[in-house]
């Protein structure tokens, strides 16, 4: 079969919108990968809860290294797709890695210095999280925030849909935590950048009503005639990674996608 490993938004476990989406992709005939990333869920680590765009991107690496090895997967037909905050790090990785023939995104976070500074405060902003993040580094103890929460105005994702559901992203299985030493990584990372170069045959799948989508559409103007962008109408970040609807024509297109591509 053709393989595809699946990855999910920052601070996130195989359990969540990964497997929505790898369930949606073996329904169609693939092969699909979750995984937990180095010091999340199952996966042990000394550095845990760490938003690492570097770290990260090898364990995508490692990952479709292992899918080539699997005798149920056709090795000349791997892909990769990434949802959210991963959409960089996978992009990185098929760019790099020969093991990786077709990329897709789905809800791509894809940001760059100037988005960065849009989202985060300006300069004063990032350069407070930065600091932040730089006095934790070399902390004797390592410093987690609580990743999302109702009620707690210092969690990263305070008050935001999905994470704080039990019926949705708020699972056993969920770590629900933030090294703050993440932010020096996260926010001085260029998801953009792989655009210049990336000759894999891309889809981004993304929405006016999400999150950042002139990023992806940077994206795509940047990365050129091999990139296709589908835009969906009134979906938002949240609804990209569990409601019926959004997944069900997302994961469509992205089969579709690998279906035309991995030749």
């Amino acid at each position: 079969m053709p393989g595809v490993v699946v990855t999910g938004a920052w601070t996130t476990v195989k359990e969540q919108m990964p497997t929505t989406y790898a369930t949606e992709l073996a329904n169609k005939g693939y092969a699909a990968l979750v995984f937990d990333f180095r010091g999340w869920g199952g996966s042990e680590d000394a550095i845990k809860y760490l938003e690492d765009p570097q770290r990260k991107t090898e364990d995508i690496n490692a990952a479709a290294n292992f899918l080539v090895t699997r005798p149920e997967v056709d090795a000349d037909k791997v892909a990769g797709l990434g949802i959210c905050a991963s959409a960089g790090y996978m992009s990185d990785a098929a760019a790099s890695n020969p093991n990786i023939k077709s990329l897709a995104l789905v809800a791509p976070w894809l940001h760059n210095a100037a988005i960065v500074d849009a989202v985060y405060g300006g300069e004063e902003g990032v350069n407070g999280l930065i600091t932040a993040a730089k006095d934790a580094e070399v902390s004797d103890e390592p410093i987690y925030l609580e990743a999302a929460s109702l009620t707690n105005e210092n969690a990263v994702m305070y008050q935001a849909p999905y994470y704080t559901e039990e019926n949705r992203g708020l699972i056993p299985e969920y770590d629900n935590k933030f090294n703050l030493a993440s932010w020096d990584g996260w926010l001085t990372y260029d998801a953009l950048k792989t655009a210049d170069v990336q000759e894999k045959p891309a889809l981004l799948v993304h929405s006016e009503a999400a999150a950042i989508p002139q990023g992806a559409k940077e994206y795509a103007e940047r990365a050129g005639d091999n990139v296709e962008l589908i835009m969906l109408d009134d979906v938002t970040q949240f609804d990209f990674y569990d409601q019926p609807e959004a997944v069900n024509t997302s994961a469509n297109a992205v089969a579709e996608h690998f279906k035309k591509t991995l030749k």
